[in-house]
């Protein structure tokens, strides 16, 4: 244990060493601000996660062999006992440690008690939103931050070195005219559509800007890597039936924002019902699609559809050549009240109701309040302008939640 230590220590602090991203993310001061002992970092992959705990553990008081970072995917690590290793890494003076990869432990959540539970350690871990650790059961003794992907207002900062402000939902219904005559002045020459389009095409996922050429060919390795790496191991799928879970996804992509009809669904991808209902839960998990349930079904005696949409516009950039603008536009304000952790719902009149509050109906430049006249807290989200007026909000707005 000791040799293995010893180059777990210094792989860690080569890494630690050699990172180099200034940029943090909105996450950052809260989970650098924070007293709990142990700390879970979930999301999609791609998001972050990593980068996010390199950034935490760099700024740590400690010495370097101090502090250890390891992946839980490192062959090193196969066959050794997480707990073991930390209890032994702590006996000789270890005082924080960094676990990537977590899921890929076996047993993670006995080990990770285990370590809770008899351990004086700082422990920083993260892991898939497609495995168990966002279950109550299990997250209720650690302090937990899900890593949502880029808002557009971070990929903004990123793309243009600026700092940007974010504002809360009520906020933006009460002040939006404000703000983005404040956002328009702080990106001086920048035209904020462009950069919105360009947001929706690519901005969703920091490893854009680790390599922009390549950026579809990574998104789509990494749709890949968590159906075959995350879902098939985790939930026990064959192999070949991931080729059904591609099939709703793109069904997902071609179409208009679709109610859920289980049925015709099923058929047309070639599954039964019971599992697609299942299949629909591991990819909402992995954060691959969002399931936004009928405001109705808050209400027990009301029988509706549910709605399914790509996770986040840059999905359709791999899963289909040409999307619905529509579908693009919906699925961007989805994206962003989850990643806000804000509740959302379809509605008959309207395209959403939020906070189970406020209504929102989402167009072009040319729609208008037709849809949505007369009703109380309604508002129509228009892409396609700069500023808007009364209740006309400009859609990219919503981007600055987070």
């Amino acid at each position: 244990m000791q040799n293995l230590l010893n180059d777990l220590i210094e792989l860690s602090s080569q890494k630690i060493r050699l990172f180099q991203q200034p940029y943090r993310r909105f996450l950052y001061e809260r989970i650098a601000a924070g007293s709990s002992k142990c700390i879970g970092i979930y999301g999609s992959r791609g998001v972050g996660k990593t980068t996010l705990m390199l950034q935490l553990a760099a700024s740590m008081p400690y010495q370097s062999d101090e502090i250890l970072y390891v992946s839980c995917d490192h062959p090193l690590l196969s066959d050794v006992s997480l707990s073991e290793l930390v209890q032994f890494f702590y006996k000789y003076g270890g005082k924080a440690v960094f676990v990537d990869e977590i899921h890929e432990a076996p047993n993670f959540e006995k080990e990770l008690k285990s370590i809770h539970d008899f351990i004086d350690i700082k422990v920083v871990f993260s892991g898939s939103s497609a495995v168990k650790i966002t279950n109550p059961s299990f997250t209720r003794r650690f302090g937990m931050f899900h890593l949502p992907v880029l808002s557009f207002r971070e990929y903004l900062e990123l793309s243009l070195n600026i700092e940007l402000p974010n504002f809360t939902l009520e906020d933006i219904w009460q002040n939006h005219s404000d703000f983005a005559a404040e956002i328009l002045k702080k990106m001086g020459e920048e035209k904020i559509l462009r950069h919105f389009r360009d947001y929706l095409d690519h901005g969703a996922y920091p490893f854009y800007f680790a390599a922009p050429d390549t950026f579809t060919q990574m998104l789509l390795d990494t749709v890949n890597a968590i159906l075959y790496k995350d879902l098939v191991p985790i939930y026990n799928i064959a192999g070949d039936k991931v080729l059904m879970l591609k099939k709703l996804l793109v069904s997902l992509c071609l179409s208009e924002p679709m109610e859920l009809n289980i049925e015709r669904l099923a058929r047309k991808i070639g599954i039964a019902k019971a599992t697609l209902y299942k299949y629909i839960e591991y990819l909402h998990q992995a954060e691959l699609l969002t399931h936004i349930m009928h405001e109705g079904k808050r209400f027990k005696a009301l029988q509706k559809p549910d709605k399914l949409y790509l996770a986040n516009g840059n999905l359709f950039k791999v899963l289909c050549l040409e999307p619905k603008i529509g579908t693009v536009r919906e699925s961007f304000f989805v994206s962003m009240m989850m990643g806000a952790e804000r509740s959302i719902h379809y509605v008959e009149r309207g395209d959403f109701l939020v906070d189970e509050k406020y209504t929102v109906e989402i167009g072009g430049k040319q729609k208008d309040f037709s849809q949505i006249r007369n009703l109380p807290d309604s508002y129509l989200l228009s892409d396609g302008i700069e500023t808007g007026f009364k209740n006309r909000i400009p859609l990219w707005l919503f981007g600055f939640l987070y």
